[in-house]
């Protein structure tokens, strides 16, 4: 029995050695392809070494170098950062690592978050100068972008208080046009009333004048001439009609009345 339980504590050591060789081997591949600049090659030799040991650093510190050549800077920020708290307590890899993420988010033109990942880089290895030159670069960048903001909304500020003012500018003038417009009808109505006033006062005695003494002066001026006289008869006679068609129109009004007075007292339906 127990020469069975040694056997099998001999299987249970050799497993994570093998895996261990696996990691290994597989991370000396991905270095070599690195250095041929054969990225996609390495990329595949990284992730086999990751499936041997998930907690390798190197393997994942290699492919988020890996995917910043091939110009895959979000799967670089997720490799760097898979192994950030691993590689904490390691001062001089941890300054690495944040210097490469720093310029992957540097090549993303993310200016905040490089300047954050350069000052973790420099607590870690003040003595940096590259990581120092970066940091100044991506942080002139920044006010840059802060600038242009600024000044593109002053801008647009700028232009919209034009516009507002252009308005406010066209509106008055059109207020302004609208009551000279009013003014100048009201000082022609009033001239044209006056004037006609005037002639009323000098030439009384045309206004009173009979039409039938001057039959020419009314056909220039357009005017028709009287109607005809109507007899006392024909008077009387059309009296009459009018009456006649009052009363007709009377007792019509009083019949609908009715009618209405006695549509109004139907009961009503549930």
């Amino acid at each position: 029995m127990k020469r069975i339980v040694f056997i099998l504590l001999l299987i249970a050591l050799a497993v994570p050695a093998a895996s261990a060789q696996g990691e290994r081997s597989s991370v000396r591949r991905g270095n070599r392809a690195f250095g041929h600049e054969k990225y996609q090659a390495a990329e595949i030799d990284y992730k086999k070494a990751l499936l041997a040991d998930s907690l390798s650093n190197a393997a994942g510190y290699n492919l988020g170098n890996t995917y910043y050549r091939l110009e895959n800077y979000q799967e670089a920020d997720k490799a760097y950062g898979a192994i950030a708290d691993s590689l904490a307590k390691d001062l001089r890899y941890a300054a690495r690592l944040y210097h490469n993420m720093g310029n992957s988010l540097l090549a993303q033109q993310n200016w905040q978050g490089a300047i954050e990942a350069y000052k973790n880089a420099l607590r870690r290895n003040p003595s940096d100068k590259e990581t120092k030159s970066n940091l100044a670069y991506a942080q002139l960048m920044l006010q840059n972008q802060q600038d242009q903001q600024q000044n593109q909304d002053q801008n647009q500020d700028q232009n919209q208080d034009q516009q507002n003012q252009n308005q406010d500018q066209q509106q008055n003038q059109q207020n302004q046009q609208n009551q000279q417009n009013q003014d100048q009808n009201k000082d022609q109505n009033k001239d044209q009333n006056q004037d006609q006033n005037q002639d009323q006062k000098q030439n009384p005695d045309q206004q009173n004048q009979d039409p039938d003494q001057n039959p020419e002066q009314n056909q220039d001026q357009g005017q028709t001439p009287p109607p005809p006289q109507m007899s006392q008869q024909d008077a009387r006679q059309m009296l009459q009609a009018i009456q006649d068609k009052e009363k007709e129109t009377q007792d019509k009004v009083k019949k609908e009345k009715a009618l209405l007075f006695k549509s109004k007292q139907k009961e009503k339906n549930w």
